[in-house]
């Protein structure tokens, strides 16, 4: 038995997890950020200048949570569907659309799959082209190409289709060197016609009678083989059906495109000398020439360019400016990006909507001596904790803390059971040897630099959300990204279906 995964279902997939940014019953997203403890052979493997590849297993999932810094929720705005980037440029051979590509009958390039092709391009000016013709496989010649009409044009020896323009603001939220946001135009949509003729094949043939004829082009159109329907005006020169083209006299062009065509065929022995197909003809009694119909994309070209071009990925743009209302902490570096879906709110099932929280335990000192290192080792005696700083915020004695299960969470070395730092009981620093005493008030809130406020009790503060809540559906681990008080990261991540 032999199966395949169309094209088809990629893009059902990817207009799934699209719409469920925005639809009634939507899904909430979070980026998050993560991992300020170095990568290791002991421990996750690899190196921070080679890090591991993330591992897809249950326990794996609660790693990434127990390393979790911060998140921020995705916004509708942060997110489009994407194309591989194919950039113009003269001189380059590019492939055409063909309904019929498949793994026996190759694009130019050689691509199996037309959506595995270069048929479109995107220019300088940001406009995005669909190739309906490359002039039999040769180099397109000429200057970059700039009408946005909504009929297909010639330029550079190629047949052209303007499809849409990569907004300003869309290329500096999603335009990467790899990849480009992809939308539909308006304008271009509502004049796409269904089924209508705009492209043929032609095999020139040799020995047919020089001249100008009209073939219907038959098949399930609307109208089909009569002069209501689709026709194609064919031009011999030199004994030869030239080739397919938009200049009448000169090449074999389309005279009506018809609609509703889902197959078409043409019949060199069905021709006429006039457009109104009244007055039958002779091309003569040459052989070797065709001319094959390429039909159009349901709802004809122009009419979803998403759909037409192929957009089976998805971009996510999520911006952390600075400290972003101080749940994103600028004193550490972070190795781990990735998407959790529907977390809860800390202690509820409640899934969460800030639009940032902050994923680190903090605890307030009543007393401290000296200044905490990040990523230091913190143990507290009296309980046996073990944790690692993230922060250390001196003007309002707050230590913020991991507990990484690749560490050793308590004083039972042969267990590596699970100890929560808890109490008055002295929180000391392993290489800085500074101490703090966790404040004894029930309960107590501190105002941070940038308005937010973090709620204590008993001298302690839990994550925002509920560790290993939700479902992690991307993990990413990268090389140590350093935060300082000025920087701002656009993260990017693009999502193939």
């Amino acid at each position: 038995m032999t199966a395949i995964i169309t094209e088809k279902f990629r893009q059902h997939n990817a207009e799934q997890f699209f719409e469920s940014f925005s639809e009634a019953s939507n899904s909430t997203y979070y980026l998050f950020i993560g991992k300020s403890l170095p990568y290791t052979t002991g421990t996750t493997g690899g190196s921070d200048s080679s890090p591991p590849t993330p591992a897809d297993s249950v326990s794996g999932e609660f790693y990434n949570w127990d390393a979790m810094l911060a998140a921020k929720k995705i916004a509708t705005t942060d997110v489009s569907y994407a194309l591989s980037r194919v950039n113009f440029a003269n001189a380059t051979i590019y492939d055409m659309y063909d309904d019929t590509i498949s793994s026996s009958n190759t694009t130019t390039s050689g691509a199996s799959s037309l959506y595995a092709g270069n048929f479109y391009f995107i220019t300088s000016t940001n406009n995005v082209y669909k190739v309906l013709d490359n002039n039999g496989g040769t180099a397109y010649s000429g200057s970059e190409p700039s009408n946005t009409g909504t009929t297909p044009f010639a330029s550079g020896g190629y047949i052209l289709k303007y499809m849409y323009n990569v907004t300003a603001s869309e290329a500096t939220k999603f335009l990467t060197t790899d990849y480009m946001p992809v939308s539909t135009d308006t304008t271009v949509s509502a004049a796409a016609t269904d089924g209508k003729i705009e492209s043929l094949v032609v095999t020139a043939g040799s020995g047919y009678t020089n001249g100008t004829y009209y073939a219907p082009i038959f098949g399930d159109g609307t109208s089909q083989g009569t002069s209501s329907g689709a026709i194609v005006r064919i031009t011999i020169s030199g004994g030869a059906i030239a080739s397919f083209g938009l200049t009448a006299g000169t090449d074999t062009t389309i005279h009506a495109g018809g609609a509703a065509y889902t197959f078409g065929n043409v019949s060199l022995s069905s021709v006429y000398s006039d457009a109104a197909l009244t007055s039958s003809a002779s091309v003569g009694s040459g052989t070797g020439g065709a001319i094959r119909v390429v039909i159009s994309p349901k709802g004809g070209h122009g009419k979803d360019a998403v759909k037409e071009l192929g957009g089976h990925f998805v971009i996510t743009n999520t911006t952390l400016a600075q400290a972003e209302g101080d749940d994103l902490t600028v004193a550490n570096d972070f190795r781990q990006v990735g998407i959790v879906v529907d977390p809860y709110d800390y202690g509820t099932t409640t899934v969460a909507s800030s639009s940032t929280t902050r994923l680190t335990y903090v605890a307030k000192m009543s007393s401290s001596s000296g200044t905490f290192d990040v990523d230091e080792e913190i143990t507290q005696a009296t309980t046996g904790a073990v944790g690692r700083v993230v922060e250390w915020d001196s003007s309002r004695s707050l230590l913020y803390y991991s507990q990484e299960r690749f560490s050793t969470y308590g004083t039972a070395a042969t267990t590596q059971s699970y100890t929560a730092f808890s109490g008055t009981n002295t929180i000391t620093g392993s290489t800085s040897s500074a101490t703090g005493t966790p404040s004894s008030t029930s309960s107590e809130t501190v105002t941070l630099a940038g308005g937010n406020t973090i709620a204590f009790t008993s001298g302690y503060a839990n994550p925002e959300l509920q560790p290993d809540s939700g479902n992690i559906i991307y993990i990413e681990n990268r090389k140590p990204i350093q935060r300082v008080s000025d920087q701002t990261e656009d993260i990017k991540i693009i999502i193939e279906f």
